[in-house]
C-alpha cells in the first residue's frame, strides 16, 4: 500500500513539491472506515498522545483529591506557546500542589509567544521548564505522582505514573506497545501502529456512550479541550484555530514530526495521520482537508482556506503559488 500524496505545493502552474502520508479513520467499533497507505505502520504519536497521558491524572484519583478544574485539565493534553495564559496556570498549578519549577522534569524551552519573548528579552530573563510546551502534562504527571505518594522522577518508564500511562495505551489500543522512546520533554513515548492510534481517537469519541470509569475520565478531557481550545495550544496554532473553526465538533491535537489526530463525537470517529517527512504543514493541511470532506469544518470558512489553500507570498508580497490539499486525497 502506497502512501497517500495529501498537500501539495504549487509555483504558479508548476508542482514544486509534494508531502506523503499516511492517514486512518475508525468508526464507532474501532474498526477502519479509510485509509490511506499501510494502516499497520509503526509510528511515534508524540504530543498528539496527550490525551492519553493525561487520562491517569483522573482515573488515579488525583483530579479529584486536588480539586483541578476543567482549564488544567486542557492544559494538561497542551503543547502550548508559553503565552501568559498558559504560564500563569501553570504556575498556580505547581504551588497549588506544593511545588515549584524545580520538580519539573520536561527542560527549558524558549516561549514561542512573541509579547512573553519581548518582555523576557527586555528583563534579561531566560527560559525555564515553565516555558516548555509540555509543562500543562508534566505538571499533570506530578500531580499524580504526588496522589500516589510515588518518587520525583516521573518520567522513568518504571516510575508509577508512566506504568499507568503504558496501561492506558494498551487497554485504548488493544495492541501491545511495540517498545518506548524518549520524547523531547523526556517522557517516554510508545511505538504504535497508526492504526492503533485512530483506534483510540475512536474510543475517545465514543466516550459518551459508555459508563466506565475510564470512559467517564475521556470525556472530562474531551470537554476541556473544546472548552478551553486556547489552552491546548494558542495564538497561531493549527489545533486552537482548527478547533474554534469546528466549533466544538472536533478535538484535535498535533504530534511532533506530521502527526495530527482528530475526535469527532458527532460521528463517533477518529482520525490519525502521519506525514513521512514530518512537515507540520502538511499535517495541518492534511487534517484540515479531511475535517472538511467529513462535514465537519466549513470549507469556505477563513481558517479552513488558511490551512488548504494557502497562498504563497515572495518577499514583495506577490502572489507566487499556493500550498494546498491534494485533490487525489479523498475520504
Amino acid at each position: 500500500m502506497k502512501p497517500q500524496i495529501m498537500c501539495e505545493i504549487w509555483r504558479g502552474s508548476y508542482l514544486e513539491s509534494a508531502h506523503s502520508g499516511i492517514a486512518v479513520i475508525c468508526d464507532k467499533n474501532g474498526e477502519i472506515s479509510h485509509q490511506w497507505g499501510d494502516p499497520n505502520t509503526l509510528i511515534l504519536p508524540r504530543s498528539s498522545a496527550k490525551m492519553m497521558q493525561a487520562l491517569p491524572l483522573i482515573i488515579s484519583g488525583a483530579e479529584k483529591e486536588y480539586l483541578i478544574g476543567e482549564d488544567f485539565l486542557a492544559l494538561a493534553c497542551a503543547s502550548h506557546n508559553a503565552a501568559e495564559i498558559h504560564l500563569s496556570r501553570v504556575l498556580s498549578w505547581l504551588s497549588h500542589l506544593g511545588l515549584n519549577e524545580s520538580d519539573l522534569r520536561c527542560g527549558s524551552q524558549p516561549s514561542k509567544d512573541p509579547h512573553v519573548k519581548k518582555e523576557m528579552r527586555e528583563k534579561g530573563q531566560s527560559p525555564c521548564q515553565i516555558h516548555n510546551n509540555c509543562s500543562g502534562k508534566h505538571t499533570g504527571f506530578l500531580s499524580v505522582s504526588r496522589h500516589l505518594k510515588a518518587g520525583p522522577e516521573y518520567t522513568d518508564p518504571d516510575h508509577p505514573v508512566q506504568l499507568m500511562v503504558m496501561d492506558v495505551f494498551q487497554e485504548l489500543t488493544q495492541n501491545k506497545v511495540d517498545g518506548i522512546v524518549i520524547d523531547g520533554c523526556s517522557a517516554p513515548n510508545p511505538a504504535i501502529p497508526l492504526y492503533s492510534l485512530a483506534k483510540a481517537m475512536s474510543w475517545f469519541a465514543t466516550a459518551h456512550k459508555r459508563d466506565d470509569q475510564l470512559s467517564k475520565a475521556a470525556l472530562k478531557l474531551r470537554n476541556a479541550m473544546v472548552n478551553y481550545p486556547e489552552l491546548v495550544a494558542g495564538e497561531r496554532r493549527a489545533c486552537t484555530n482548527l478547533m474554534k473553526a469546528c466549533e466544538k465538533k472536533a478535538i484535535l491535537k498535533t504530534g511532533a514530526e506530521g502527526v495530527f489526530v482528530a475526535i469527532l463525537p458527532g460521528l463517533e470517529k477518529g482520525i490519525a495521520l502521519k506525514i513521512f517527512d514530518g512537515g507540520t504543514r502538511a499535517s495541518e493541511c492534511a487534517i484540515a482537508s479531511l475535517l472538511i470532506q467529513l462535514g465537519i469544518l466549513n470549507p469556505n470558512h477563513p481558517t479552513a482556506l488558511a490551512y488548504t489553500h494557502a497562498p504563497i507570498l515572495n518577499w514583495r508580497k506577490i502572489e507566487t503559488g499556493m500550498m494546498k490539499a491534494s485533490n487525489s486525497f479523498k475520504v
